[in-house]
């Protein structure tokens, strides 16, 4: 008996064992089917000189196209543009999110189609909403913001003014239109983290005399510390993924202020067939979104051993 337990739970270890791979196979085979397999090819791109119908041979060109891209004044300003855009997006996004999660973590009436009118703009494609955006944007009688900052302003203000095609003002405009269409997806995420929090805490504070900033500053928070996280790296990401708003609304322009690093990449290998080189960018990009993710890993990781 003492001999057939052990065999028995062996049994039971490798019929589980095989069940849990049997269901993480899916997703593992589209982990290497579309993302190791395409990066491990853009490496192998970015160190060759391959261009798309050329009857040129394709040469091993080692590290030539990285040296080229960082050489580039036009990658440098993609670059500096995805940090400035994320540097702006990602905590003006992720505090509004949490400002309309607390505001509809209420028990009131019809707080239910709040909710849905704050993420109704999440499921509409980024080129629909680009192309309305346009027309919001656009200079003279046409365009709604325009007038309303002329309304506002008591005439101070010119209607006349060409946003996306404003060196200074084309970049905040694209800042304003991604804010509005992702800060639901980021509230529904926030809004879960803030109802799992246990309602014990809030009591426990108000006993203790803590007014609602005290009870946000000690307890939500806190607890919202790892949710929030995973919202600023998500955020993040998206923000240097920025592509469709810049390919639709200003290609870039005026004067490279919206370009950026995808931009970059799909310009260098459509437009100018330099297919090594976007590979090169787009080898770079999925490096700067690993940092970011092993980033936020690290302060998780760090919050749970404090606790």
């Amino acid at each position: 008996m003492a001999a057939t337990r052990p065999s028995k739970v062996s049994a039971s270890r490798h019929r589980e064992t095989f069940a849990a791979w049997g269901m993480a196979s899916p997703a593992l085979a589209g982990l290497l089917l579309f993302i190791l397999l395409p990066f491990a090819l853009a490496i192998g791109l970015s160190l060759t000189n391959y261009r798309f119908n050329s009857p040129l041979p394709t040469r091993w060109i080692g590290w030539e196209n990285y040296v080229r891209m960082f050489a580039d004044t036009g990658f440098q300003r993609a670059l500096l543009n995805n940090l400035y855009f994320a540097a702006v997006v990602v905590p003006l996004q992720t505090a509004l999110a949490l400002g309309l999660a607390l505001l509809v973590n209420r028990p009131l009436k019809r707080m239910v189609f709040f909710r849905t009118v704050f993420f109704m703009p999440v499921i509409y494609p980024m080129a629909l909403v680009s192309v309305v955006w346009a027309l919001l944007l656009a200079p003279g009688q046409t365009g709604m913001v325009n007038q309303f900052l002329h309304t506002i302003s008591f005439g101070a203000w010119n209607p006349a003014t060409d946003f996306l095609r404003h060196p200074l003002l084309a970049m905040p405009a694209i800042m304003l239109m991604s804010i509005w269409q992702g800060v639901g997806y980021q509230m529904v995420i926030l809004l879960a983290g803030l109802q799992a929090i246990p309602q014990e805490l809030y009591e426990a504070a108000a006993i203790d005399r803590a007014g609602r900033w005290h009870q946000f500053w000690h307890v939500t928070l806190p607890q919202m510390r790892n949710t929030i996280l995973f919202v600023i790296m998500v955020t993040t990401i998206l923000a240097f993924r920025l592509f469709d708003q810049v390919w639709i609304l200003t290609q870039g322009g005026p004067q490279d202020a919206t370009t950026t690093v995808m931009f970059e990449s799909f310009v260098a290998a459509r437009e100018r067939n330099q297919v090594g080189l976007g590979a090169a960018m787009s080898v770079v990009f999925f490096a700067i979104v690993c940092l970011v993710a092993l980033a936020q890993h690290f302060f998780v990781r760090q919050e749970r051993q404090v606790k």
